[in-house]
């Protein structure tokens, strides 16, 4: 077995399905940015203090490869890859709900970088926004249908936030604000 198979020498790439795209086409852009979210939360594993961090992160990640799954289908076969659901929405909420009791949230805007996995997890919601914005645009276009995984993405970037601010209180640290 080889790890590299030439193929995409001349620019292209491809998906699930038989078609062949640029490496810039924007399904490509999309897969690429929740890509490199499920890396960036990969470092937010390595370094929150948090074990319940840690647990929430991996079935995030483990999500996202199920989206990533349906966004990489042709729309012909998209049904089979079609994973995220409401109930996956609705875990990420009551997540929200329980870890937002165990925090406070700032009346101002945070600064981030107060600890280690905080700050990963700032960049992580980073990506996730514009993983958001690229899907939107793959929606939009009439290429993915299923629009419960921007609601998925767009509850994850909320989650991400309450999870660094619960980390920092973990780890013994206060959220810098623009305020002090």
């Amino acid at each position: 077995m080889s790890f590299y198979t030439k193929k995409g020498d001349e620019g292209t790439t491809g998906f699930l399905g038989k078609e062949r795209v640029k490496k810039y086409n924007l399904r490509m852009e999309t897969l690429g940015s929740l890509d490199e979210a499920n890396a960036t939360l990969g470092l937010c594993r390595a370094f929150v203090c948090s074990t319940e961090i840690k647990e929430i992160v991996i079935k995030i990640q483990k999500d996202l490869y199920l989206l990533m799954g349906e966004v990489a289908s042709e729309k012909e076969i998209a049904e089979m890859y079609r994973k995220i659901n409401p109930e996956n929405t609705i875990w990420i909420e009551r997540t929200i709900d329980l870890i937002s009791h165990k925090t406070s949230i700032p009346s101002e805007f945070i600064v981030p970088g107060d600890t280690k996995g905080g700050a990963f997890l700032a960049l992580a919601r980073t990506v996730i926004r514009r993983a958001e914005r690229r899907l939107v645009e793959l929606i939009d276009s009439g290429l993915v249908e299923n629009q419960e995984l921007i609601r998925y993405l767009n509850r994850l970037s909320s989650l991400l936030f309450v999870l660094e601010l619960y980390e920092n209180q973990v780890c013994g640290k206060g959220n810098q604000t623009l305020v002090k």
